[in-house]
């Protein structure tokens, strides 16, 4: 991929605003609690630039336009399910779980169902959100090798690098600050891009003709089925991600957990819109690019450096922001529900240190992985993530916040086990219908006679 000096000035000065943002506001993070929760001192806009850094990585950007080149609009799809899910989380599950005061999904569970419930709940949300961490490490990993002409593990190791800038040293305080930075620059370059393709689709002939209104230009053009499947799979997987209920315990009270819910919503919502947009138009334009280097190379073909060096940047730190989110999730499962209880760490300054560097690990496993699977696509590492922690922990983390003690642990315990190994099971079989599906009717055919029980 060839990009000029202007080009690359301009995207290495967008990722230093960002990142160095972050590193300022680190400054006042002395505590465990301070690097996970920000100290539960977030506005309503650090709320929503935590949920909205995070959910806005690989699959809503690159993954979006990689995946509109081939179907067209139902790829908006992804970040569309992301609001109408944050919509939701705001109305109904926001203040219910701030109110608690806690830090992680798996202590709420403890708090209902016991421990053994809450230990399987650690184990099984942080392998599905580390699936999170693949989806944008690989498109990470493929753009730097791209732009910069290095090899796999050179850029692996450069993002990482840059990852740990981002979050390293602040936690949730830098991933809030960096996400609102981040949004403001995808908002003024992405648009203009993703308008300028959407002005082509629709005035020149050719383009057009290639590009019917059914099925590219239709919301559904890719089943209605596919459709329902998508948000349903989304919106399970955010209600259950450690990484954006532990945005919504940093806000300093229920009522700005829940309108920081309601802000990401309507940052997330657009986002994917330009790069569909964009997709759609690079499948006619130059239709022998690699999948993976839809967004990149028209931002740097046919762009003004001014507006493709912003963009780029901006993507860039959309990956780094998103990995850095979603390890932070992990870490701090890691270091509060697992490692900690196990080995009777109480000293703050020391799980301090255990989160930082479990952070560090998650980065490191995950850019490995996704080297091994880098042909893969990104948004099914997505739509795999959430499916799986969204199967065994949706409907018991739903029950204790709108019916707590319907159910006992037991039964609770044993449904989170079972949907996930359905799930993982249906995956590798690649079953006809989705393993979140599966899943989640494993979990209910599991709790409804515990709950039974319960009342009897």
């Amino acid at each position: 991929m060839d990009i000029t000096f202007l080009h690359l000035i301009i995207m290495l000065l967008t990722i230093a605003v960002v990142i160095f943002g972050g590193i300022y506001v680190a400054r006042a993070v002395k505590s465990a609690e301070g690097y996970s929760l920000g100290g539960r001192s977030a506005s309503f806009p650090l709320v929503a630039g935590s949920i909205a850094g995070t959910v806005i990585g690989g699959g809503a950007t690159v993954g979006t336009a990689q995946m509109a080149s081939t179907i067209g609009l139902s790829a908006w799809w992804f970040t569309l399910s992301s609001g109408i899910t944050f919509i939701v989380m705001g109305f109904l599950y926001a203040r219910p779980l701030r109110k608690t005061g806690l830090e992680t999904i798996s202590q709420y569970l403890v708090l209902n169902y016991g421990k053994t419930a809450g230990s399987i709940a650690s184990w099984v949300t942080t392998i599905g959100i580390f699936f999170s961490v693949v989806s944008s490490c690989l498109p990470g990993i493929g753009i730097i090798c791209a732009v910069f002409d290095v090899s796999v593990w050179t850029a692996a190791l450069i993002l990482m690098l840059l990852v740990a800038s981002y979050v390293f040293f602040g936690g949730m305080k830098s991933a809030g600050v960096g996400g609102i930075l981040k949004m403001l620059i995808l908002f003024a370059s992405l648009f203009v891009a993703g308008g300028t393709a959407f002005w082509a689709i629709h005035t020149d002939p050719a383009i057009s003709a290639a590009l019917p209104d059914f099925p590219w230009f239709s919301l559904l053009g890719n089943g209605t089925g596919n459709a329902a499947a998508n948000l349903l799979s989304v919106f399970v997987g955010i209600i259950c991600t450690q990484t954006y209920i532990q945005a919504l315990f940093s806000a300093t009270d229920p009522q700005t957990a829940a309108y920081g819910a309601f802000a990401a919503a309507l940052v997330a919502i657009p986002v994917g819109l330009p790069c569909a947009m964009i997709g759609m138009y690079m499948h006619v334009a130059e239709p022998g690019v690699q999948p993976l280097l839809v967004l990149p190379t028209y931002l740097l073909h046919h762009q003004p450096a001014l507006i493709g060096g912003m963009a780029m940047g901006g993507i860039i730190i959309s990956l780094i922001s998103s990995i850095g989110g979603q390890s932070l999730g992990i870490g701090t499962i890691i270091s509060k529900d697992i490692v900690a209880p196990l080995f009777q760490i109480k000293n703050d300054s020391t799980l301090l240190k255990l989160n930082r560097c479990s952070c560090v690990l998650v980065m490191v496993i995950g850019c490995v992985f996704s080297i091994i699977f880098r042909d893969t696509q990104i948004l099914f590492w997505n739509y795999l993530s959430m499916g799986l922690r969204g199967g065994g922990i949706f409907l018991p983390l739903t029950l204790a916040v709108f019916r707590p003690g319907c159910v006992s642990g037991r039964w609770v315990a044993l449904s989170m086990v079972c949907s996930t190994m359905v799930a993982i099971l249906a995956t590798f079989l690649k079953t006809p219908v989705k393993p979140m599906f599966l899943a989640v009717a494993v979990s209910f055919l599991l709790l409804l006679p515990g709950m039974l029980a319960k009342k009897e």
